[in-house]
C-alpha cells in the first residue's frame, strides 16, 4: 500500500517537511503521480542528524555486543524476505523495471544484512605493536553518524548495502535517497522498526526532488546539508560520477571519511575465438537487464574485427526482439526508463551518438504503441569510435554501443577508457590470453567467460561497501598500550 504522503523518518516517528512542502513523484510507466514527498532541506537533515547523535550517544545501539547486534541484522533480513512481494512492487513502481527482474533485490538485500551480521560477529581485535614491555591492542568503535546517499540505480539493494555495513559497525545513520525512488526507504523505515532496530538508529530525509524556493529548493539541498553536517562522521555516496565528483570534493572540505562508489560502464570484450553465442546472450544480458540502468552494465562492447561485423548483426537481431511493456506484466524484459528529465537524457546520446557518426543498428525511438511512459526501443550504435562522447561518457540506459578492435593491447586500451568501470567481461577460449589481459584491466572485477554473479564480499569499485573493510570503514581504531614492568619514565629538569 503506497502511502498518500511519504513523509521523513526522524528519531523513530514520520515527520513532514520543515518548510511545510511536498514534491510529486510519477509511475515512469504512465507518467500519473503516485505519491507527494516531503521536501527535505538542511533544516530536517539537522533534525535528523541531532537523532541519529542523541541515539549514538545515549542509545544502546553502539554498545550493543557484536553477536546481538547481528542478531537484530538476521532479523532485519527475515523481516525484508517476508516483505518481498512489497519490495518488488516498490521497485517497479518507482523504477519502472520489470518485475520479473526486481524480484531477486529482496533476496539480495536480505544477503547483504546477514553478510553484515556474519562478518561482525566474528570481527577480531588487533595488536597494536609496542615497544617492548608495552603491549598494545587495537579496539574498534563506531566512528558516530554516518551519511549514506543512495541512487536511483537498484534502490533498495543500494540502500541495503550501505544500511548493513553502518549498522553492523554499530553506527547511527541518517539515509538520503535520491529525490526519484523514494518508496524503498519508506519500506527500509518499516522493515528495521519491525526488526526491533531502536528508535533513531535509521533516520530518512528524502531531499526537495523537483521543489523550487528560496534559494533553498535544489534537487542537492539535502544531500549538500548532509555532507557538510559537522557531526556527520563517515560518508558512503553511491551514484552518478558527476555528482559524485561534487561530493567528493564537499567532503574533502569539511574534511570527512568519504566512501564512494561512482557509476560506470562495464568495457565487454569479445574476441574472435569466443564462443560467440554465449558471449551475445552476456552483452545483451548486460546492456539491457534492468533497463540497462545496472551499475555493472556492459553496455561498452568492443569485438575483435573479424567477428565484429557478426557480433553487430546478432546484437540488432536480439535488440528488435526483446519485449518492452508495463514493468508489472511478468513477459516484460524492458521496462520504462526512471524518470522523463533521464529519458531525454538517453534519448539525446542516442541523437548524438548518430551525429557523431555512429551507425543506428537497433531501436533508437519510441516503442510502438507505448505513447505514454519513459519508454525507449532497446537500442544498438555500431562503428563508435574512441573520440565520440558516447564512448566516453555514461549513458545509463538500455543503448549498447559497439567498438571494433585488432590487438589485444588496444582491447586493453579502449577497455582501460572506460571510466570508474566496476566490471570488465572478457570473451575467449585462449586461456593464456585471459591470463595475461585479466590482471592489466582496471576494473575492480573482470569475469572470463561468464557473466557476473558476484559474491557480496568481493571489490566492486572505489567504493567500500563491500569484502571484508566494509565494516572497517564505519568504525574507528583506538590503539591501547599498557606498561607491563615498573620501567622509569624519561625524566626531564630533575
Amino acid at each position: 500500500m503506497v502511502p498518500e504522503t511519504i513523509n521523513h523518518f526522524i528519531g523513530g516517528q514520520y515527520a513532514r517537511s520543515s518548510y511545510g512542502k511536498t514534491f510529486g513523484v510519477a509511475d515512469p510507466a504512465t507518467g500519473k503521480e503516485y505519491a507527494r514527498v516531503a521536501v527535505g532541506l538542511a533544516a530536517d537533515v539537522n533534525n535528523a542528524v541531532r537523532a541519529a547523535l542523541s541515539a549514538f550517544e545515549t542509545g544502546p545501539w553502539p554498545s550493543l555486543p557484536a553477536r546481538e547486534r547481528a542478531a537484530v541484522l538476521n532479523a532485519i533480513a527475515d523481516a525484508i524476505d517476508a516483505r518481498a512481494d512489497d519490495i518488488a512492487g516498490a521497485e517497479t513502481l518507482g523504477t519502472g523495471l520489470p518485475v520479473t527482474q526486481v524480484q531477486e533485490q529482496a533476496a539480495r538485500g536480505a544477503e547483504q544484512f546477514r553478510r553484515a551480521a556474519d562478518l561482525v560477529a566474528v570481527r577480531p581485535a588487533g595488536d597494536a605493536p609496542g615497544a617492548p614491555g608495552r603491549p598494545g591492542s587495537v579496539a574498534q568503535r563506531p566512528a558516530g553518524v554516518a551519511g549514506l546517499i543512495t541512487p536511483w540505480r537498484t534502490p533498495f539493494l543500494a540502500q541495503a548495502r550501505a544500511l548493513a555495513s553502518a549498522l553492523a559497525a554499530g553506527c547511527t545513520v541518517v539515509l538520503c535517497p535520491d529525490v526519484w525512488t523514494p518508496l524503498p526507504a519508506a519500506l527500509l523505515a518499516e522493515i528495521t522498526t519491525a526488526a526491533g532496530l531502536p528508535d533513531a538508529v535509521v533516520n530518512i530525509v528524502y531531499g526537495s526532488g523537483d521543489w523550487r524556493g528560496n534559494g533553498e529548493g535544489s534537487r542537492t539541498a539535502a544531500r549538500d546539508a548532509l555532507v557538510a553536517h559537522p557531526r556527520v562522521a563517515r560518508l558512503s555516496f553511491a551514484g552518478e560520477a558527476e555528482p559524485g565528483r561534487e561530493v567528493m570534493r564537499d567532503a574533502a572540505t569539511h574534511l570527512k571519511e568519504l566512501s564512494a562508489e561512482l557509476a560506470g560502464d562495464s568495457p565487454c570484450l569479445i574476441f574472435a575465438d569466443a564462443d560467440l553465442e554465449q558471449a551475445t546472450d552476456s552483452a545483451l544480458f548486460g546492456a539491457f537487464s534492468l533497463n540497462g540502468q545496472r551499475r555493472t552494465a556492459s553496455s561498452a562492447i568492443l569485438a575483435e574485427r573479424p567477428v565484429y561485423d557478426a557480433l553487430v548483426s546478432r546484437l540488432a537481431m536480439r535488440a528488435r526482439r526483446i519485449r518492452v511493456g508495463a514493468p508489472s506484466d511478468p513477459s516484460t524484459e524492458l521496462g520504462a526508463l526512471v524518470h522523463p528529465e533521464h529519458h531525454d537524457r538517453v534519448s539525446s546520446y542516442v541523437r548524438l551518438g548518430v551525429r557523431e557518426g555512429a551507425r543506428l543498428a537497433a531501436g533508437g525511438r519510441r516503442p510502438a504503441g507505448l505513447a505514454e511512459g519513459n519508454y525507449l526501443e532497446p537500442t544498438v550504435l555500431a562503428d563508435v569510435t574512441p573520440s565520440m562522447r558516447i564512448f566516453q561518457e555514461q549513458i545509463c540506459g538500455p543503448v549498447a554501443r559497439v567498438t571494433p578492435f585488432d590487438t589485444d593491447e588496444e582491447a586493453v586500451s579502449l577497455a582501460n577508457a572506460a571510466r570508474h568501470a566496476p566490471t570488465a567481461y572478457l570473451w575467449t577460449s585462449d586461456l593464456q590470453r585471459a591470463h595475461r589481459l585479466a590482471p592489466v584491466l582496471e576494473a575492480a572485477a573482470t569475469w572470463v567467460n561468464a557473466h557476473n554473479a558476484a559474491d557480496l564480499q568481493a571489490p566492486s569499485g572505489a567504493g567500500r561497501e563491500d569484502g571484508h573493510d566494509r565494516i572497517g570503514f564505519y568504525t574507528r581504531s583506538r590503539a591501547v598500550h599498557l606498561a607491563a614492568d615498573d620501567g622509569p619514565a624519561p625524566r626531564l629538569g630533575a
